[in-house]
């Protein structure tokens, strides 16, 4: 299958195109590479740097199913600037789906956010509850999602709710709780826990990949909402099952993040996905890249701290 991913230098993105060429699929990237390029080539892959508001440079010709992963990643991220944020997580999505459907291409798969959802009291989130998104990250995923389902009566369109993502990745992120929490715990000793309380659902990065494989063999499923998270776990318990690996003293903080919820994945499994992997195998994979050197702590792995740098270069 000939398929394009955009962000496929992204932190799920390059796992990503690692296995769908493995798969055997021929498969085009379209990525700004602000955070770099850590795919190795491949007959079967042709790489695209450039940014997806420039929607009409995007190849497009043959391509039957596309996933849309690029974006401005996470709610401090998005809140460095605001207006390129809404263009690139909504505008950029509208135009290259619109693009997509005069193309002929038969699947949109977006990648949306279960932080949608905002703060939930119910003890299962499902894909129907009101989304209150109380970010203006979550506020582009909600208000994307509405747009490229506009699309569903023109070809399949399929929006995953990913829970935080967790695990490692050569494009490695670790301003994610799991991936942070572990590194803290192997460098200082020391792990800072903001609030503790909240309840965040969780998905390992191999689980990601699956699932997004699932939906690709998988084309005739109906368009619609997934929720894709499946460890509802505390940042505390996360923090614990971090220490009984790695011996390090817990600090709680006050934190200003209030979102908790418990996102319910049923949907998702009824249609035949079962994950394989957890936060405990990512908290061991980040342990042996650490060991072994692969892993360097460095600003490239930090969303914000990284944008920046780039904004200061400009």
């Amino acid at each position: 299958m000939k398929i394009l991913i955009t962000g496929g230098c992204g932190y799920v993105g390059t796992v990503l195109t690692h296995q769908l060429l493995m798969d055997g699929h021929q498969v085009t990237v379209v990525d700004t590479q602000w955070f770099g390029n850590h795919l190795t080539p491949h007959p079967n892959l042709a790489m695209n740097k450039q940014n997806i508001r420039e929607v009409d440079a995007i190849p497009l010709e043959g391509v039957e199913a596309l996933l849309h992963l690029a974006n401005i990643a996470n709610d401090p991220g998005v809140e460095l600037n605001p207006t390129l944020s809404w263009e690139v997580n909504v505008l950029a999505g509208q135009q290259l789906i619109d693009r997509a459907v005069r193309s002929g291409v038969k699947q949109f798969i977006y990648a949306s956010s279960g932080s949608v959802y905002g703060v939930k009291d119910e003890p299962q989130v499902t894909e129907d509850l009101p989304l209150m998104p109380i970010s203006v990250y979550n506020k582009t995923k909600m208000v994307a999602e509405r747009v490229l389902l506009s699309y569903q009566d023109q070809m399949q369109v399929h929006c995953i709710r990913p829970a935080t993502v967790c695990g490692w990745s050569p494009r490695m992120r670790l301003d994610v709780s799991v991936n942070m929490l572990t590194l803290q715990a192997l460098k200082n000793s020391r792990i800072t826990v903001f609030g503790g309380q909240q309840t965040r659902p969780n998905i390992h990065i191999q689980d990601m990949v699956r699932v997004y494989q699932h939906f690709l063999a998988k084309p005739e499923l109906p368009s619609g909402c997934y929720n894709a998270g499946f460890e509802n776990i505390s940042i505390l318990d996360i923090a614990e099952r971090v220490t009984a690996r790695i011996p390090a003293e817990i600090v709680v903080s006050e934190s200003n993040d209030p979102r908790s919820y418990r996102q319910n994945s049923d949907k998702l499994q009824a249609t035949g996905f079962l994950p394989k992997y957890s936060v405990a195998t990512a908290i061991e994979e980040v342990i042996e890249k650490y060991h072994s050197g692969d892993l360097v702590d460095q600003d490239q792995c930090y969303t914000v701290r990284w944008m920046k740098h780039l904004e200061l270069n400009q």
